[in-house]
């Protein structure tokens, strides 16, 4: 059985940068990050051991510094933390603030906001946060949410983006529906799925054509690693999500030739080489 691995794998720079930044201000005192830092059981271990705590809200934080996630923050939660005397940190990822500034940009034109993506997703809520009307969007189904809005006005504007690591064919897909559904709407729509992610979805097609079976090394919060399983099986390869190689089993494996072997943004390179060393020992 050989192991064949997909372009564009490991951590990508906004998430490595920040981990580093985590430990670094954790080399300096005591700190809190608000939220999940990334959506890996191995990072989220190592800062434990740090001694860096976690809150889930601000009115948990109890360290004087806090930092803030690489998925993003509104403004209006930066402003409440440093009305409570906190040292704000943010390691908001750079490619994540431009999909903040283009919502911003689409509302600043006169826009109803609109995002593509998950809800619940703390990304989404970073993105949303500041707003007072939005609608988040994740399939044909959810553009109902609109009707009544756009019977009122049909010929309103519309701005719309998507959260940084949904699948870019889904994104586009959509935004064409939204466009059949309401055709008299301005709809004005700007990319801001990440290079990370695009890269690997693109490497992901590449590899089901050589592979029997997909693995994709990710935590089970991770949205990107979760969206590649699934890309995975919409191109016909059974494909299987894991957070490590305590989450292998063999019979997945048999019968097959070749295994295709990827990984979310936040996956670290040790976790991926595990992996990848089991597959081949088996």
């Amino acid at each position: 059985m050989q192991v064949r691995i997909a372009d564009h794998m490991g951590m990508c720079f906004g998430v490595r940068d920040a981990i580093e930044m985590a430990h670094s201000l954790a080399g300096r005192g005591p700190l809190t990050v608000l939220g999940d830092l990334v959506h890996n059981p191995d990072v989220v271990a190592a800062l434990d051991a740090a001694g860096v705590a976690k809150a889930r809200g601000l009115d948990d934080v109890e360290t004087a510094a806090v930092l803030l996630t690489a998925h993003g923050t509104s403004d209006l939660v930066k402003l409440r933390l440093r009305d409570r005397g906190k040292e704000v940190h943010d390691a908001t990822c750079p490619l994540v603030t431009r999909a903040h500034v283009a919502l911003r940009n689409l509302v600043a034109e006169g826009r109803f906001p609109i995002v593509v993506g998950e809800a619940d997703h703390v990304e989404v809520r970073g993105m949303v946060g500041d707003l007072v009307e939005f609608s988040v969007i994740r399939s044909e189904a959810d553009l109902e949410q609109l009707a009544s809005r756009l019977e009122r006005r049909p010929d309103d504007r519309l701005g719309v983006v998507a959260q940084t690591t949904q699948p870019l064919a889904g994104v586009l897909a959509l935004v064409e529906a939204l466009r059949r559904r309401f055709p008299l709407a301005d709809v004005r729509f700007v990319d801001t799925v990440c290079q990370p992610t695009k890269d690997r979805q693109s490497a992901l097609r590449r590899l089901v054509e050589e592979a029997d079976v997909v693995v994709v090394v990710g935590g089970a919060d991770s949205n990107n690693s979760r969206k590649l399983a699934e890309l995975a099986r919409s191109l016909g390869r059974p494909a299987h999500r894991v957070a490590g190689v305590g989450e292998l089993r063999p019979a997945w494996f048999s019968g097959c030739a070749v295994v295709g072997l990827t990984a979310g943004t936040s996956t670290p390179d040790s976790v991926i080489a595990e992996v990848r060393a089991w597959i081949e020992r088996l």
